[in-house]
């Protein structure tokens, strides 16, 4: 979100710090963002990372379904499986509440997500 609202590119260690997350780990959402066309990348000594120009149309919906994969709340299926599987009403309803909690993300745009307020917020990370 820091890099949808600055138009140069950010080090993975200044997004790190600012962020207070581990370097390793905002690398590797980073490169996963970038194979998703989300974020731009460049190496070298004034290289970084920016907001692809189409991700501000991204859907926050889509993205977390991505992120997530379509995998379902609770794991019925598992090892051992379920032994109430067969006669449960409890995994189609927490099904259908997942397909809820995506749909009311389907509207909200990374854009809109880096707007004011939050554009303020997210500019003043990592300044003293």
């Amino acid at each position: 979100m820091l890099s949808a609202v600055r138009d140069d590119r950010l080090t993975i260690d200044e997004l790190a710090e600012s962020l207070a997350v581990p370097r390793h780990h905002l690398a590797k959402v980073v490169q996963r963002l970038q194979h998703l066309g989300l974020l731009e990348t460049v190496r070298g000594r004034s290289g970084g990372v920016r907001l692809a120009a189409t991700a501000h149309t991204a859907s926050i919906g889509g993205l977390v379904r991505t992120l997530e994969g379509e995998t379902e709340v609770v794991d019925c299926e598992g090892e051992p499986a379920c032994p109430l599987r067969q006669a449960c009403l409890l995994r189609a309803a927490l099904r259908r509440a997942q397909e809820a909690f995506y749909a009311t993300l389907d509207p909200i745009t990374v854009g809109e997500l880096s707007a004011p307020p939050t554009r303020q917020v997210l500019l003043s990370l990592g300044r003293p």
